[in-house]
């Protein structure tokens, strides 16, 4: 097996590196060392599935199998893909890799008082590029609690690679599968009372001045299907103040439910969905946050945020990703992004150019 490691803990005292960690994982672990308040958690490095993948003799019908494949071909795109994600999830996994990742979900859970849920989240070598919209083409698994559900799941983002969606999205932006490879986050959930995103410019026209923002409550998968519309916010970048607020119809969230140890899906109250979700002190900090990051990053920031129901306020805005904006950027070069990025790009895009008249 490889020497390079098949486990990073976001805390290490390790430099971040896209090829061993993802576009994800290198961003949490970047964040976690500039400071920042992201929510625990370890990576199972590229290396981890390039182990299991050669190990499992899935290299050769990975590289047949997508040599001269045809995107347009939608029925043997999606042949090659069920093929390909059943080879990965039913193949054994070498028992050094899975002893490594259970001592290390292990690890995790030592530093808190009872086991806690955590969220499983895929991080591509393809994802966050600056000239590419990958992020999302990939799995997130949400609330698992047990190793047995952690490492099923630390196989379906491994297997999420080779979704129809992701096989058709780089064949068309000639993104090679060669030296492809997949790291997975295992991270603290947040209990999110609301989330959102920031982007640290006006996406509708490149406005470096202003912050842009999207919030709803509970988790934010319900914006990324498009069931919830979050309230949008624009603030000045220098005063971090609001010139501009548009309250959306939040009508349901998502929150987890204790007795069934999964999520639910809840009605906001009439009352809840009238108001904005955060108020003028949390806008003030997330705009805060979202410039810190784009300064450490140096250049215009999409982030994801959420505010942590379980603790105190002042203390309860966690950072979740922070990836290179790449919607501005992609229709401003004349390529629309294919698919959102994280909790809600593709929404905040609709409504801004709503706003705008542009849609």
């Amino acid at each position: 097996m490889t020497h390079a490691p098949f486990i990073q803990f976001f805390d290490d005292d390790v430099a971040p590196a896209h090829d061993l960690l993802g576009g994800k994982c290198a961003s949490l672990v970047a964040l976690t060392k500039a400071g920042m308040p992201v929510p625990p958690g370890f990576a199972i490095t590229t290396a981890a599935y390039d182990a299991f993948i050669h190990d499992a003799g899935i290299e050769a019908d990975i590289h047949a199998l997508l040599k001269d494949l045809d995107p347009n071909d939608i029925v043997e795109v999606d042949r090659v893909s069920a093929q390909l994600r059943s080879e990965i999830t039913s193949r054994p996994v070498p028992p050094e890799l899975h002893a490594i990742t259970l001592a290390a979900y292990e690890s995790l859970q030592s530093r808190f008082d009872s086991p806690v849920p955590v969220a499983v989240r895929s991080s591509a070598t393809a994802e966050d590029l600056p000239d590419a919209s990958f992020a999302g083409q990939q799995d997130t698994y949400l609330w698992l609690l047990g190793v047995k559900d952690v490492t099923e799941h630390i196989r379906a983002c491994w297997a999420s690679l080779y979704t129809s969606r992701a096989i058709i999205y780089r064949l068309k932006n000639n993104i090679p599968n060669e030296g492809l490879s997949m790291a997975v986050a295992v991270q603290k959930m947040v209990n999110a009372r609301v989330a959102g995103v920031a982007i640290t410019m006006d996406p509708t026209n490149g406005d470096r001045s202003k912050i842009v923002m999207e919030a709803a409550y509970g988790l934010g998968e319900l914006v990324v299907s498009g069931q919830v519309t979050p309230d949008n916010i624009t603030v000045d970048k220098v005063m971090l103040m609001v010139v501009k607020r548009q309250i959306g119809d939040k009508h349901a969230e998502l929150v987890p439910d204790l007795e069934s140890k999964s999520l639910v899906e809840l009605e906001v109250p009439p009352e809840r969905r009238d108001r904005l979700c955060i108020s003028d002190a949390e806008i003030t900090a997330i705009a805060a946050i979202a410039k810190k990051a784009e300064k450490h990053f140096k250049c215009p920031q999409d982030i994801e945020w959420a505010l942590d129901r379980d603790l105190p306020d002042g203390e309860n805005l966690l950072l979740l990703q922070s990836r290179p904006e790449t919607v501005f950027s992609s229709t401003a070069s004349g390529s629309i992004p294919v698919t959102s990025a994280g909790f809600g790009i593709e929404s905040i895009t609709k409504s801004l150019m709503s706003q705008a008249g542009k849609a």
